[in-house]
């Protein structure tokens, strides 16, 4: 299937390694020119040396995505450059399973309210500045990468703040659906990246278990029987960020390997 992304113009933010990478790599491999966002300039400028080799044109910019300044900033760079913006994807935010959940006792102000300002304001702030530009031209796509703990009750900020982007997609799709734009979210589950072996050690060490049981375990919370990696949840990204997937606008999918025992309808 061809996806129309050729020529498209594509913003990835946290696109130097991890889920975002594996979308700005499809993005690229399809046609599209890509914006790879980071706030590291090191893993940015490393990033966009391998999204060349795909041929298209690639802009490494860095951002802070917490600072609406910078990320206007950003966005007016990229127009400039590429002469618009079609496709924003939102990834600049760690896994929740990247660290220890807290119970409520041990939850605090302060990392609730990191977490809400750089997923959710920020994929707020990002969406906010490329939306008169995606309005403007009459078509677009915006693509909020969440995950499965919005449908869990097992991680509290986690959850919290996964629900918080499903429904900003939600709003925004139903706000900007008639103008042209569509807007989804994606639900990774645990996903195979850079991160994961780390991960998989910490619990194998937590747990006195080796670390082929601790991968067993990760994988037993999927459908599929084993762990989803980057490029897979990628491609389910770069399908909704296309000009193929109309029939799809507000709405929470999940690419997480599918979760047993349970029904979302």
């Amino acid at each position: 299937m061809d996806l129309q992304l050729s020529g498209k113009r594509a913003i990835v933010t946290g696109g130097s390694r991890g889920i975002g990478f594996a979308v700005a790599d499809t993005l690229a491999a399809e046609g599209a020119d890509v914006v790879v966002v980071s706030r590291n300039k090191d893993s940015l400028e490393a990033a966009a040396e391998k999204l060349r080799a795909r041929g298209g044109r690639v802009l490494p910019l860095t951002a802070d995505t917490t600072d609406d300044t910078s990320v206007r900033a950003m966005v007016d760079a990229a127009v400039a450059e590429l002469g618009g913006v079609d496709i924003l994807v939102n990834a600049a935010a760690s896994p929740a399973s990247a660290a220890a959940s807290a119970d409520l006792a041990g939850t605090t102000d302060d990392a609730v309210r990191e977490q809400i300002e750089t997923k959710v304001l920020g994929y707020l702030r990002c969406a906010r500045a490329v939306a008169p530009h995606m309005t403007g031209q009459g078509w677009g796509r915006i693509v909020h990468v969440s995950g499965l703990n919005a449908r869990k009750s097992s991680q509290l900020v986690g959850a919290m703040r996964n629900v918080a982007v499903a429904a900003m997609g939600a709003a925004l799709a139903q706000e900007l659906g008639p103008q042209g734009v569509n807007v989804t979210v994606v639900h990774p589950g645990f996903t195979v990246t850079e991160r994961t072996p780390g991960m998989i050690a910490g619990r194998a060490e937590a747990q006195g278990v080796s670390e082929a049981e601790a991968e067993a375990q990760f994988a037993a919370t999927t459908t599929v029987g084993r762990l989803i990696t980057a490029q897979e949840v990628a491609d389910v990204v770069v399908f909704l960020a296309s000009p193929r997937s109309v029939g799809i606008n507000g709405e929470s999918v999940g690419a997480g390997g599918g979760t047993p025992d349970v029904i979302h309808y």
